[in-house]
């Protein structure tokens, strides 16, 4: 294998591995093969042949894999590493027994090529299980050099754009993504354990409701129709509620036209669940279940499930803290939470706490003061419940306290979560709710949700009482795996198009 000094430039690199590519072909070699049946994962061979004394070796012939990672080229000897998406293995090719294959081997693999090999385990006097390579194919050429191989790729915007090598050329990204995917399989499963039916509602809507968000707008030509994309399932799924599917969730792509920061990205995926006869309370002991589930599931069945996130640690062993807003703004604040939220009063609430809330909507003078003020010291794990009715429209109202709403926000070492509520299913009630959402839309609140007749019409069939339920599942997996933006736990972000 040819190495190159440091200060070869990328095109120098390139020409020379489109050279060998050249010759390869010219020498009848397909550099592209269809397929390699056989081969066998890295983790279960080392796993297989861990027993193995210092220069035992097995009798059988068994299939590897992968991306060349490393290679050390001795003149009549090779070891190299090869990496597949269970780890790395490593191993040996000798002169004396391949012969113009291994002169081959030298002369056209680089770093970054993906070859198989077939041949015998042993371990080295290093005590290394090790593939003594008695065939070998390549199976992809790589045209381009990968990161430097003791540091990889780090710049992180180039990690994003670049997410392929990201992967291949960092482990604790493969991790993390890795993570992320038992994180939805364990969502999944544990809801299915439960009866709910997964199902997959439209994209695409006339009229983007269920959450408090600017939609992205497109445009259908066949049918002349303006659309938007969806910011949230919710008003679909609870049509079927109506239709007799007591349980449903979906985990899906929900998409808002709203800012980019280490929180947020314009599109992102959401699990929502609803379930007929229950209200936030059975929401409550639902999402502490999914929660700690998943959890589970990235940190297997006898590790803790202590997590620590941005200078904070939460047990999600234990169970989840309970709170009131209203009592936390009367121990607090000193304020009268229930006459705030009656009275909407929230921009002077602000205004008498110091917080600057000067051209922002009521809602966003709420969030400020619940930011500021309320969120510092809640425990690292904690349903906050008795949320503003004016700012839940789609959720019921408390029996008790007709200006609070049935509904809470998950926090996880201070991050939001989830959010759930008794969903509310008076088809009057909520008409007058989205009226007063237009009033707001009308004033200049681009984000108050506009009203959707067609699920008017679904509530005046009738729907059950239920509970209803969204988690965030990249912010769920920012906190499972450690992650510091959620640009870390999507696997292609939206980033500005690269300036040439």
């Amino acid at each position: 294998m040819n190495t190159f000094p440091v200060h070869t430039s990328l095109d120098d690199l390139m020409s020379q591995r489109r050279a060998k590519l050249a010759a390869l072909r010219q020498g009848g070699t397909n550099p592209f093969p269809a397929r390699f049946d056989g081969a066998q994962p890295a983790a279960s061979l080392l796993a297989r042949y861990a027993d193995l004394p210092q220069g035992g070796k097995s009798d059988e012939i068994v299939s590897v894999a992968g991306r060349v990672m490393t290679c050390r080229d001795m003149g009549k000897t090779i070891f190299a590493h090869l990496q597949d998406l269970s780890g790395k293995i490593q191993v040996y090719l000798r002169k004396d027994e391949l012969g113009d294959e291994f002169v081959r081997f030298q002369n056209s693999v680089d770093l970054g090529d993906t070859v198989g090999l077939a041949g015998f385990a042993f371990r080295t006097r290093t005590g290394e299980i090790t593939l003594h390579a008695k065939t070998w194919v390549l199976l992809s050429k790589a045209l381009r050099p990968p990161p430097e191989k003791f540091h990889g790729m780090t710049d992180v915007d180039v990690r994003y754009r670049r997410r392929e090598v990201d992967l291949f050329s960092n482990e604790d990204v493969r991790a993390r993504f890795l993570a992320r995917q038992r994180v939805v399989s364990s969502l999944r499963r544990t809801l299915a354990d439960q009866s709910f039916i997964e199902v997959e509602t439209p994209i695409l809507q006339a009229v983007a409701g269920g959450a408090a968000a600017k939609p992205f707008e497109t445009h259908h030509n066949a049918l002349d129709l303006n659309l938007s994309l969806r910011i949230a399932p919710e008003l679909f799924l609870k049509r079927l509620i109506v239709g007799g599917l007591e349980r449903v969730f979906e985990i899906g792509r929900a998409f808002r036209n709203e800012g980019i920061d280490t929180r947020h990205n314009p599109e992102f995926t959401i699990l929502e669940a609803y379930q007929a006869y229950t209200d936030v309370y059975g929401m409550m002991d639902l999402t502490e279940d999914l929660i700690r589930r998943a959890a589970r599931a990235v940190r297997g069945a006898d590790e803790s499930l202590e997590f620590n996130y941005r200078k904070s640690t939460v047990d999600l062993a234990s169970p989840f803290a309970r709170v009131s807003l209203a009592g936390l703004f009367k121990e607090r604040l000193g304020l009268d939470y229930a006459a705030l939220c009656r009275d909407n009063g929230w921009r002077s609430a602000a205004g008498s706490l110091g917080i600057d809330v000067d051209g922002l909507p009521d809602a966003k003078c709420f969030d400020a003061v619940l930011d500021e003020r309320i969120l510092p010291g809640l425990p690292p794990a904690a349903f906050l419940h008795g949320y503003p009715a004016a700012l839940s429209p789609l959720a019921k109202a408390s029996p008790d306290q007709l200006a609070i709403a049935d509904r809470f926000e998950l926090f996880l070492c201070g991050e939001e979560v989830a959010n759930a509520y008794s969903e509310q299913n008076d088809p009057d009630v909520q008409r007058a709710h989205f009226e007063a959402q237009a009033r707001q839309r009308k004033a200049g609140d681009a984000e108050a949700m506009p009203a959707d007749e067609e699920f008017l019409i679904a509530l005046e069939h009738g729907m059950p009482p239920a509970g209803g339920l969204g988690i965030g599942v990249d912010r769920l997996t920012m906190i499972l795996t450690g992650a510091d933006s959620i640009r870390e736990v999507i696997l292609f972000p939206l980033l500005r198009p690269h300036s040439s």
